[in-house]
């Protein structure tokens, strides 16, 4: 006799076994199903990051965390995953002020909300995660509480701020005069001074005035990590990335400061500007050449978003000092 055979000595053994066998079955493919169906997250590199801003540019609101750059030069700080699900994109990365603590972005696509919600709470329970949503724009919190999310905490520190562009291009009114008048005391004392466009035929010269800002730069953690990721973008560069797009202020043959961003819509996004201690008036004539360099060469831009304050103080009183129109608000919440 067959071993491997299982007898049975009445009927109703046999069709309670048929029964078990059939539920079985019907589980491995609910398994299946929902496997198939479950986010599957993956680490975000250059080459994700053409098809990553197709679903970004479905995202409406200003904020830093959703522009091309946002993503891409902070991508190992916050240790940033995704993965696309039903013309959806999900990321994966940390709290933005808690780099120990699991989080996800603001789904973004095709996908209701309540679903995609779910889908993250359903991964986090499968994989014992917090389900935490982190640098929520203020915009989505009225969608968010219609959808049945009570937890909400304001993210300190870490809204962008956001300015006109126009403003920031001529620097025109009583409010700018400041500003004017450190641009006018650099063009004095650099009548020779240029501004040339960021790219990959020159990019080189900014890798290597980064040794400069290495040098005076803050050594804090953060600021080594921002030079470090400042390097990556200008290595894109060089390698001829199309969505960033910088300048570098020259005075003679020197670099007196350079800078780096992207455009999403209407807004340009400020992500890197570096300047010498050497040169001085440096910042703000970098700032206002850039910003009508970019205006020139999009004019769908109305908005400047040049990132958060971090909550330093000297950081803070520096954007302040430009006048933004807005500060937009970022939330923690838990799902």
């Amino acid at each position: 006799m067959n071993t491997a055979v299982k007898t049975y000595t009445n009927y109703e053994g046999f069709i309670a076994a048929l029964r078990q066998a059939e539920a079985m079955r019907t589980q491995m493919r609910q398994n299946a199903a929902e496997a198939s169906d479950e986010l599957q997250f993956r680490p975000i590199t250059h080459a994700d990051m053409e098809k990553i801003f197709e679903y970004l540019q479905m995202e409406s609101g200003r904020t830093t965390d959703f522009s091309y750059a946002g993503v891409l030069m902070w991508v190992d700080y916050f240790k940033y995953e995704y993965s696309i699900l039903d013309d959806t994109l999900f990321i994966k990365g940390v709290v933005e002020n808690d780099t120990d603590t699991p989080a996800f972005s603001l789904p973004v696509g095709k996908m209701p909300l309540r679903r995609s919600l779910e889908k993250i709470r359903t991964y986090c329970r499968r994989h014992n995660l917090p389900a935490v949503l982190s640098a929520v724009p203020e915009y989505a919190l009225e969608d968010l509480e219609s959808a049945g999310i009570t937890s909400i905490n304001p993210l300190e520190d870490w809204g962008d701020y956001l300015y006109d562009a126009q403003m920031l291009s001529t620097l025109t009114g009583k409010k700018m005069s400041k500003k004017r008048n450190h641009v006018n005391k650099f063009e004095s004392l650099y009548p020779e001074s240029r501004l040339e466009p960021l790219d990959a035929s020159n990019a080189d010269k900014a890798i290597e005035f980064m040794d400069i800002i290495d040098e005076e730069g803050d050594k804090s953690a953060m600021a080594i990590e921002e030079r470090r990721m400042t390097r990556r973008l200008l290595d894109l560069i060089k390698e001829g990335d199309i969505r960033l797009e910088g300048a570098i202020l020259m005075v003679g043959d020197e670099i007196a400061a350079f800078t780096i961003g992207d455009v999403k819509h209407d807004t340009l996004f400020v992500h890197v500007e570096k300047a010498s201690r050497a040169f001085e008036g440096s910042y703000e004539k970098i700032n206002k050449e850039f910003a009508a360099l970019m205006c020139a060469r999009h004019p769908e831009i109305h908005y400047i978003n040049r990132e958060d304050d971090s909550g330093d103080e000297g950081l803070r009183k520096a954007k302040q000092s430009y006048h933004p129109v807005e500060i937009l608000k970022k939330y923690n919440i838990a799902l």
